[in-house]
């Protein structure tokens, strides 16, 4: 059996699929097939349920939103502090 291309969910369909997920252990079911059914493997399964757990749907993308802002801060950041360097070593006169 081999697995289609990979997929991008967004946090919203990540929280709905972990609640029919829920549903489905209720009913009985065990990972294996509610992953199936679910069309994820078990890795994305219970890395989703440890990112995504306890959160609601609006809660996950603000989430997301936080982590992708984070990492534009971060490169600025390490820009401002290259163009730092930079100027200092000018002002020293050592270019």
């Amino acid at each position: 059996m081999t697995m289609s291309t990979r997929k991008r969910h967004t946090p919203e369909q990540v929280v709905r699929k972990l609640a029919q997920a829920d549903r489905l252990l209720g009913e009985g079911k065990d990972i294996a097939d509610v992953c199936r059914e679910l069309q994820v493997s078990e890795p994305t399964y219970y890395r989703w349920r440890n990112q995504f757990g306890g959160l609601k749907a609006d809660d996950a993308k603000r989430l997301k939103d936080l982590e992708r802002e984070n990492a534009t801060l971060k490169r600025l950041l390490a820009d401002a502090e290259l163009e730092k360097a930079a100027l200092k070593e000018i002002a020293k006169g050592n270019f």
